[in-house]
């Protein structure tokens, strides 16, 4: 496991908490999940499946608020 602080490689899970809790901060626990494929220029880009429905490569800046951290599987 690294938290968000850490600059992920190719093939690590991404986690994302998007729930906020009635404070409006974030509730620590992981909502959606996709794959790390690769980092360049400050953001990191991922594979998501169910994103709008699909399967699709996104992005995010490194560090992100809603980046919870990462998975680091034994590849």
């Amino acid at each position: 496991w690294a938290d968000n602080s850490a600059e992920p490689t190719p093939g690590m899970i991404i986690f994302f908490d998007w729930d906020k809790e009635e404070t409006g901060g974030p509730d620590s626990r992981s909502d959606h999940v996709g794959i790390v494929v690769k980092v360049e220029n400050g953001r990191v880009y991922t594979i998501e499946g169910n994103s709008s429905d699909s399967c699709r490569e996104r992005s995010y800046p490194l560090g992100y608020y809603e980046i919870l951290g990462y998975g680091i599987p034994a590849y």
